[in-house]
């Protein structure tokens, strides 16, 4: 599965088509309800801080190639029954809706050029913003003066997918977790650095996420690009232990580009601690009180990377992070002129690390650190963004490193965090 030499690349398919369902559940009235204005189009006022906040939080899901022209605009709906206004964003494959309150005098949806409103908005004044509609025109009122944008019919825009959630599942997976935010953050945070963007490879794309039986069951997360691997498990409460023990949790890959969006508007939530997982076979949802992301999911079977960890290692090493991580660095500047590559060089009988690199034609870096290692020497040679990349989302004092030979798997652990390991493939140096 490992290879020498990572690739770029992106993934990307189209999401299904379902009935646009509300954030606050099947019962509410749909967005265009009635009580427009009397040239039938929908009329708001808001701070101009939020409108700019909003549009720039669905913007990042849409495409800035649509493949359909109407893709380029941001679905606006507006309801006067509950003083609320809904922004989407949508490019068939990551939806991102989100609710705010405002003062609505008229119902009505419409849709807007994305770009053009999020520009203007976000270059408005502070203070009240005032968004109507005149047939196919809208027109935006602010302290600066007004102006006038064509807008396009709401029915145009694609529907949201949503996931439905049948009130029991006899024999069928649990579709639903409640997830805290903080939990969910940690588990895409540790790994999600470590997916593939190598689109040949679409599966590898992704963050896969599955439940793992335990006491409380397990939510574990982990990514590969193919000369790396990151697995990190949090503890999700109020799950049965059946749930997990049968196989009816979630078992899938999230892409990475969702994980994304979902850390930012997770990172910047103030008013819930906790986060709706709902998924079936092709996506998945994150629900908030007045956010939603939607997403397909990768298709295709994750590795079953658990066999990839060896089984027991000749050598254990113990080493303090944040000095590795400054020698890194420092050597690190000379490494990028030679394929980002470092060797390390392993001494039971001096209880050291040397830390080097040599660029032709510019110079040479080496550094020593003291460390506690048990087992033979060895030389190794790793890409040294890969480790830094680990090391930073360790957040302990020690690590802990573990090999077998040159160019075996070497596994990194954070000491006092054991649902957290790193395995990465050394680099096969060439003989001189």
């Amino acid at each position: 599965m490992f290879a020498s030499a990572p690739r770029d690349g992106r993934s990307g398919t189209s999401l299904g088509v379902r009935e646009t369902e509300l954030l606050d559940g099947a019962k509410e009235q749909p967005f265009a309800a009635a009580g427009g204005s009397p040239t039938g189009g929908l009329c708001f006022t808001c701070e101009q801080a939020k409108l700019s906040q909003q549009l720039a939080t669905v913007g990042r899901a849409i495409a800035s190639r649509p493949a359909l022209p109407i893709l380029a605009n941001v679905l606006v709906e507006a309801s006067a029954e509950r003083q609320q206004v809904a922004l989407t964003g949508f490019d068939l494959s990551l939806g991102i809706r989100s609710e705010f309150e405002a003062e609505v005098k008229a119902s009505g949806r419409l849709t807007l050029p994305a770009k053009l409103f999020g520009d203007i908005v976000s270059r408005l004044p502070s203070g009240s913003v005032t968004v109507s509609q005149v047939q196919e025109r809208v027109i935006l009122t602010s302290a600066a003066g007004q102006y006038q944008l064509r807008s396009a019919a709401a029915e145009e825009y694609p529907t949201l997918p949503e996931v439905v959630i049948p009130a029991a599942i006899e024999g069928g997976a649990a579709r639903a977790l409640e997830v805290p935010i903080e939990s969910l953050l940690q588990g895409i945070g540790q790994t999600l650095f470590a997916a593939s963007s190598d689109e040949t490879k679409q599966v590898l794309t992704g963050v896969h996420v599955k439940l793992v039986p335990g006491e409380p069951p397990q939510l574990e997360f982990a990514a590969t690009d193919g000369h790396r691997l990151a697995i990190a498990q949090v503890e999700v409460e109020g799950i049965p232990v059946e749930v997990a023990r049968e196989g009816r949790g979630p078992d899938f890959t999230i892409p990475a580009r969702t994980l994304r969006e979902v850390e930012r508007i997770l990172s910047a939530q103030t008013g819930a601690s906790k986060v709706e997982l709902r998924f079936d076979q092709s996506q998945v949802q994150f629900v908030l009180p007045q956010q939603r992301i939607t997403s397909r999911l990768l298709e295709g079977q994750y590795p079953d990377y658990n066999r990839l960890l060896p089984r027991q290692f000749e050598r254990q090493v113990t080493l303090e992070r944040r000095p590795l991580m400054e020698s890194l660095e420092r050597v690190g500047v000379f490494a990028a002129q030679r394929n980002d590559i470092i060797k390390f060089s392993l001494s039971a009988a001096t209880q050291t690390l040397r830390i080097s690199t040599e660029a032709p034609d510019v110079g040479s870096g080496e550094e020593s650190l003291p460390v506690q290692m048990s087992g033979p020497d060895l030389e190794v040679a790793f890409n040294v963004r890969y480790l830094l990349e680990a090391l930073k989302v360790f957040h302990t004092q020690q690590v802990s490193l573990e090999l077998n030979g040159a160019t075996q798997p070497a596994v990194w652990k954070p000491l006092g965090a054991v649902r957290l390991c790193y395995l990465v493939m050394p680099v096969q140096l060439r003989a001189t």
